[in-house]
């Protein structure tokens, strides 16, 4: 399926686990057609919630081969390919692209940062190198650097470099990035407590952590406001901020498996150096979902 500037909530998959630490594909599979049942409008594989930083590149392609056969083109895939070693992010993105990846999520070149002009070839040689739309991924808790507004500006005009992840949680540098957003480079929120803010200043919605919990409901607070229901969105998005946040009581996805396995869905743990909830934390969780009807 062609990735022609997405409009709506694109989940960010997490990486269901067997209790040894290898990857449950059956899960994987359920998981996958839960949220295409939802409406989700599309997957993204291999992001940060997907813990792809703890597994091998085998592991990696393995899972990108799944989805991309379950999904069957029903919705777009997105893969994160990104990489501080922009040599291996080159390599990763042409594989993904040869086993059919409709688009490739771009991370800020993390631990060894870089100055303007290297995080501008950083993204740009790797588009260069691909067919398919890359999106870049703006998340300075993570990465320990932002992407400058000047180069998402030059970035902006490159023409396989389709839109920006932005996750940095600062509406000031959204807006100013805001800027960038046409026809062929749209803006994403990366963080769910910040959709509807984001798709104000001309957001075509969210790259989702909460998707996982409540896809119908991610995919319709999207849809409604860019549909024009900006009440009924802003609603929404309101009632369900408390557990948006909840999923973030530690850091991402610790909460968001937390959260699936007590409804139910059996994602299994977290790799080291990620484990389970603080007790504490994991209490407030609960009451969380309880409130939200889903437990």
């Amino acid at each position: 399926m062609k990735f022609e500037h997405l409009q709506g909530s694109i989940v960010a998959m997490i990486t269901p686990f067997h209790g040894d630490g290898s990857v449950n594909f059956d899960v994987l599979t359920e998981l996958l057609e839960r949220q295409i049942a939802a409406g989700t409008d599309g997957i993204l594989t291999l992001g940060t919630t997907g813990e792809y930083s703890t597994m091998s590149h085998e592991e990696d392609a393995a899972v990108v081969e799944h989805t991309i056969r379950v999904v069957d083109g029903r919705v777009p895939v997105m893969v994160g390919s990104g990489s501080n070693c922009t040599a291996t992010q080159i390599e990763k993105s042409r594989l993904y692209q040869s086993m059919g990846a409709d688009a490739l999520l771009l991370i800020a070149p993390y631990y060894n940062k870089a100055n303007a002009e290297g995080m501008y070839r950083h993204f740009a040689e790797t588009a260069d190198a691909v067919d398919i739309p890359c999106i870049l991924y703006n998340v300075p808790g993570r990465t320990g650097c932002s992407i400058p507004v000047s180069v998402v500006e030059r970035l902006s005009r490159h023409p396989n470099i389709a839109g920006i992840k932005e996750a940095s949680g600062d509406m000031s540098y959204a807006m100013k990035i805001a800027r960038c957003v046409g026809l062929d480079f749209a803006l994403y929120s990366g963080n769910d407590d910040i959709t509807v803010p984001l798709m104000s200043i001309g957001g075509s919605g969210v790259i989702s952590v909460y998707a996982n919990v409540m896809p119908a409901m991610c995919h319709q607070i999207v849809a409604d406001w860019l549909g024009g229901d900006r009440a009924r969105a802003l609603e929404n998005h309101l009632r369900y901020l408390q557990l948006m946040n909840g999923l973030f009581l530690e850091v991402n996805p610790i909460p968001v498996k937390a959260a699936m396995n007590m409804m139910g869905l059996n994602v299994g743990p977290m790799r080291l150096p990620l484990c389970e909830m603080g007790e504490a934390n994991a209490t407030v969780l609960r009451r969380t979902l309880e409130e939200a009807g889903l437990l």
